[in-house]
């Protein structure tokens, strides 16, 4: 036993960690993360307002799967001026610069050739946003550079993939007051949007646990992801990698730093089988030690006492799933495998209930009350575009609804939906649940990123 904790604190050591032993030190270490004393030159960016920008210049910064979409969008949205276009392929710059053509809009600067070109791009004067969808491993490198560049930046999902990284963006955010916003497309969802509105409207009382999950069979994906950068991240790390759309929009529901926190979690998973399998399959590539396993599952409590389940799982046979489930003390939403919601039937007026006088918070409210239910409680912001949304596209409208929201608050000089710090409790779970597998699923406790500002602000609310 002795030894064992010898080991751990070794590999704490290397981590950047400390451990902070039970009593009777006989039960699972809790390990505790460090949290770097934030610099006396700065302070948080809650609530960062800058100059308002009437009209967005914006790089554009990955090419490949997520960015041509990220462009299209954008030449809907008055205001944006489309500058430079960045990818590591020529083809892929020239295609996304043939259709601004087509549509009349002035074709951008182009920058191609190596992995490295990027860099001119954040340093051009005549830009106010740079956008970033590459692969995962370069998020956070050209997010802190644009930054540094005196840009704004977003970043796609995950923004950042280790605890280093997620410092780095804090502090560069805080030093430099630039907004910097992960692009977490799913907040933005109709129903997850309606659904918060019910949640800051008290319908559902008070939440006292979420789920959220990224499940999602990526096989006829897997060999469209350059040089397989993506699943050679599985091979090499364990963990939930991917699991900001999960955990986005349940944090949001629960007021997370904003008077509440994430305190902790512990982490479990499966052996790996379908992914080596797969490799096996199309390379005839035998791999000994793939670390992800195929389903990986997270327990987090919060400050106040909430919890939240986390799942990940990109391998198995199963229908896609984000889970997107919300258990309040009067009511109850979910999102996957089935769309409704359950109240008690005092919480639901006669207005909306109609002639249904039956209703039971034992089973899911019928079509016709749902609906009714949903249109009372639309979002403001689905209220004002949904129309252009559902045209516009982008799964289904939720991406649009995210460049409009980022731009809009941009024009205006308001606060973001989102900020650096939910960047860092969402993207935190890659490395923080790989520390706990790593360790016998101990329980690792979770930094608060925004040291000291977590209870700030009362509750989220949008700017309009």
């Amino acid at each position: 036993m002795k030894s064992s904790y010898i080991i751990l604190l070794s590999l704490c050591l290397l981590l950047n960690t400390t451990v902070i032993f039970s009593k009777d030190k006989k039960s699972l270490p809790v390990i505790e993360v460090k949290t770097p004393k934030r610099p006396s030159n700065q302070t948080d960016v809650i609530q960062l307002r800058c100059d308002p920008l009437p009209t967005v210049r914006v790089g554009f910064i990955g090419l490949g799967m997520r960015g041509p979409g990220a462009v299209e969008r954008m030449t809907h949205i008055p205001g944006v001026e489309i500058v430079a276009l960045c990818d590591v392929k020529e083809q892929n710059v020239k295609k996304v610069n043939t259709m601004l053509e087509k549509r009349g809009i002035p074709k951008a600067k182009e920058f191609y050739g190596d992995t490295a070109v990027w860099r001119k791009v954040t340093a051009l004067p005549d830009i106010d946003l740079i956008y970033v969808a590459t692969d995962w491993i370069n998020h956070a490198i050209i997010g802190k550079q644009a930054m540094k560049d005196g840009k704004h930046v977003a970043i796609e999902v995950p923004a950042a993939m280790t605890l280093n990284e997620i410092w780095d963006l804090i502090n560069i955010s805080e030093q430099t007051r630039k907004h910097c916003m992960q692009l977490e497309n799913c907040v933005y969802d109709f129903f997850e949007l309606t659904t918060l509105n019910m949640v800051q409207q008290g319908l559902l009382g008070e939440i006292i646990h979420g789920e959220g999950a990224y499940i999602h069979g990526l096989q006829p994906y897997w060999d469209k992801y350059w040089e397989n950068w993506r699943m050679d991240y599985n091979e090499k790390h364990r963990g939930d990698v991917y699991p900001t759309h999960g955990i986005g929009p349940v944090c949001q529901a629960m007021n997370i730093h904003r008077g509440d926190k994430l305190n902790f979690l512990v982490s479990v998973d499966t052996k790996a089988i379908g992914n080596p399998a797969y490799i096996k399959e199309k390379t005839g590539r035998t791999v000994e030690n793939f670390r992800n396993g195929d389903h990986t599952t997270t327990l987090i409590r919060t400050e106040n006492g909430k919890t939240i389940l986390i799942e990940h799982d990109v391998t198995s046979p199963r229908p896609y799933n984000r889970m997107y489930q919300l258990t309040g003390t009067k009511g109850f939403a979910n999102k996957y495998p089935s769309e409704g919601y359950a109240l008690d039937a005092g919480e639901i007026d006669s207005e909306v209930a109609a002639n249904h006088e039956k209703l039971t918070a034992h089973s899911f409210m019928p079509q016709d009350v749902k609906k009714a239910l949903m249109e009372k409680y639309k979002h403001p912001i689905v209220k004002e575009i949904e129309e252009t949304a559902k045209t516009v596209g982008g799964h289904g409208g939720m991406d649009y609804i995210m460049d409009y929201r980022l731009i809009y608050c941009l024009q205006k000089g308001l606060p973001l939906d989102m900020d650096v710090y939910d960047l860092a409790e969402w993207c935190c779970l890659i490395p923080l649940t790989e520390l706990s597998l790593d360790n016998n699923s101990a329980p690792v406790k979770i930094p608060d990123f925004t040291r000291g500002a977590w209870n700030k602000l009362n509750g989220l609310q949008f700017a309009e």
